[in-house]
C-alpha cells in the first residue's frame, strides 16, 4: 500500500472492516479484534494509529509483530493467518494486519468469565466499529455457513407465516417467531438460520437482541 492509499484508508475512520490501535496491547486483547474481523467480512487492523486517525507510528516493528503473531497463533482457535505489511508514512512506521474473511468460522478466543470464574471460549464479530461477542444465533450461523455457498430449502406454512409477518412488521426476533408459529425457540432458531443461509432473510447484529428481516429483492409470490 502506498502513502496516498494509506492516507485515504485512515480518512475513512474506524468501521466494521477497519480497526485502529495506537499499539498492540496484550495478545489476548488483540486476538479479539483479529478474530472478530475474520468472523465477519475481514478487514485491516492498523497498529500505530490513534482512534481519531492520528498517525503516531510504532517504536518497534518486531515487538508489535510478535504480539500479533502470538495473538493469531496461540490465542485464536483455530488460528488465523493474516498478511502483515509495514509502511512508512510521514517518517513514521505503521503496521497493517490484513485479515481475510475466514472459511474456518467461528474463530474463538479464550477469555476469563467473571461469573463462572474460569476461562471460556467466545466468538467475536464486528458490530459497526466495535468487536463484540457473537450471539447464539450468529455463532450457529457461523458453524453452518460456507462462505458464498447458499443453502437450498423448502418453504412450508411456518416460513410463509414468517414472510407475511415480515412484510407487515419488517423485523422479527427468534422469540417472536417461536411464539407466532408455536414452536420451541431452538426450532425457530434453526428455521431462521437456514433461511439466512439460503439468502432469503438477513440477520442483523444488535447489542441487545439480534433480529431478522427479509432480504432485498426477494419475490415471495
Amino acid at each position: 500500500m502506498n502513502p496516498n492509499e494509506f492516507k485515504d484508508l485512515i480518512a475513512e475512520g474506524e468501521s466494521s472492516f477497519l480497526e485502529f490501535k495506537r499499539k498492540a496491547t496484550t495478545p489476548n486483547k488483540l486476538a479479539r479484534e483479529i478474530a472478530a474481523l475474520a468472523n465477519t467480512k475481514g478487514g485491516i487492523l492498523i497498529i500505530g494509529v490513534d482512534d481519531d486517525g492520528t498517525v503516531v507510528g510504532v517504536r518497534s516493528e518486531k515487538s508489535e509483530i510478535d504480539i500479533v503473531e502470538q495473538a493469531c497463533g496461540f490465542h485464536i482457535f483455530p488460528p488465523v493467518e493474516p498478511e502483515i505489511e509495514i509502511i512508512e508514512y510521514k517518517n513514521k512506521d505503521v503496521i497493517l494486519v490484513h485479515i481475510p474473511e475466514s472459511i474456518r468460522k467461528p474463530h474463538v478466543v479464550e477469555i476469563e468469565d467473571p461469573e463462572k470464574k474460569r476461562p471460556v471460549k467466545r466468538a467475536y464479530i464486528r458490530l459497526g466499529e466495535k468487536s463484540v461477542i457473537a450471539s447464539k444465533e450468529m455463532y450457529k450461523l457461523m458453524t453452518t455457513q460456507a462462505v458464498g455457498k447458499p443453502l437450498k430449502i423448502s418453504i412450508g406454512e411456518r416460513e410463509r407465516r414468517l414472510f407475511r409477518y415480515l412484510e407487515k412488521h419488517e423485523r422479527i426476533t427468534v422469540k417472536e417467531f417461536a411464539s407466532i408459529v408455536n414452536i420451541s425457540r431452538r426450532r425457530a432458531e434453526r428455521i431462521l438460520i437456514d433461511l439466512v443461509r439460503a439468502k432469503v432473510i438477513l440477520i442483523h447484529n444488535d447489542t441487545n437482541n439480534d433480529y431478522f428481516s427479509l432480504a432485498p429483492n426477494i419475490n415471495l409470490d
